[in-house]
């Protein structure tokens, strides 16, 4: 393990020159692709070198102690090697987990699509639900969330939704959150007071730049049309919608929320580029065997994740069995619990498969 972390700790070190390069900071692509990967080892690089200072502080410690003869002086060390020992053992397991595989995309910002499943009306306005809560989840953050494309309903749900948020390292977190959200309550449109079950999906995908994923424009069909339904006076009197169709992969996006039909077009693009890059993922995940969709943290929008029951003030996340009752809070954003048991699950899981 230290000579790998020696190895991080080199090559950061060469990174840090190169960036501060004049020449390569003229390369704009090149620089920015290094200075992300300077990025990606700084906490690495910063928790090995207290390491090594908590190791030697504990070396001279020990070194101490054999030349010592001052019983109370004795007590003393003994008592600082005990709380460097932990510091030690505890900068091991994290080190540990700092050099399992990264997923390249975790330092991205995301685009989020939710969808009314079974249901009904009452599926609209859990997704709506379910939006406002990454919302508030992203502002607790210090994130942006910026709508692309929504479809609401009379009631104040939505059929759709797809939405970015930006922040730094907001996919490490959220990409949890694909799969299937299941909601157990009695709707307000039943009479009866009966309890119904309804769904929505989310889906997170990691926001693609245009290094990623290179676009032909003659594989493009840009159809431009005139707004419909929600979006206020200005946007449904003028041709600013637009319907992106990428022909090979039948891929089709549309976006009609801004007035402005360029800036229509650029949401909408930053979606097909989004898809594309999941698409080109799933693909090599199935090449290579071991497809990080397997894992916990995966992205398999059919998979039911999780269920919040209203009448008993509960959440479930199966895929970990922790349940929490505290709904009301999760609601409002408070998402950290079970997305940080999440990652501890995913990284024991990583940890097992490395020994």
């Amino acid at each position: 393990m230290i000579e790998k972390l020696e190895t991080i700790e080199k090559k950061y070190d060469e990174l840090t020159q190169k960036i501060s390069d004049p020449q390569i900071i003229a390369r704009q692509d090149e620089w920015i692709k290094l200075a992300k990967e300077h990025a990606s080892l700084e906490d690495t690089v910063a928790c090995f070198k207290e390491y090594k200072k908590v190791a030697k502080e504990l070396a001279e410690n020990y070194e101490l102690l054999k030349e010592n003869n001052d019983p109370e002086m004795e007590q003393l060390i003994k008592s600082e090697i005990e709380i460097l020992e932990k510091k030690k053992a505890q900068l091991e397991e994290e080190l540990r987990i700092m050099l399992l595989p990264k997923d390249p995309n975790d330092e991205r910002n995301v685009i989020m699509e939710i969808r009314a499943g079974t249901g009904g009306e009452e599926a609209a306005l859990f997704a709506g639900d379910l939006f406002r809560m990454y919302s508030r989840y992203a502002e607790k953050k210090g994130w942006k969330v910026e709508i692309i494309e929504s479809n609401p309903t009379e009631l104040g749900g939505f059929k759709e939704i797809i939405f970015e948020i930006n922040g730094k390292g907001a996919y490490s977190r959220l990409k949890y959150e694909s799969g299937v959200h299941r909601v157990q309550r009695v709707p307000t449109t039943e009479a009866g007071g009966r309890i119904h079950t309804s769904a929505a999906t989310v889906a997170v995908l990691p926001e693609a730049q245009e290094v990623d994923v290179e676009i032909n424009p003659y594989d493009l069909r840009i159809d431009i049309y005139r707004a419909s339904g929600h979006g206020g006076q200005g946007v449904n009197t003028t041709d600013s919608a637009v319907r992106i169709t990428h022909m090979p992969t039948g891929i089709v996006v549309t976006c009609q929320d801004e007035r402005s039909q360029l800036k229509n077009k650029e949401k909408a693009m930053k979606v097909l580029r989004a898809r594309l890059l999941e698409k080109m993922q799933e693909e090599q995940d199935r090449e290579i065997a071991q497809s990080r969709r397997s894992q916990i943290g995966s992205g398999d929008r059919s998979e039911r994740i999780r269920t919040y029951n209203f009448p008993q003030g509960r959440v479930t996340d199966h895929r970990i069995n922790l349940t929490t009752h505290q709904l009301a809070s999760i609601l409002e954003g408070e998402l950290d619990e079970i997305i940080d048991a999440l990652i501890a699950e995913d990284q024991a899981k990583k940890l097992a498969r490395a020994q």
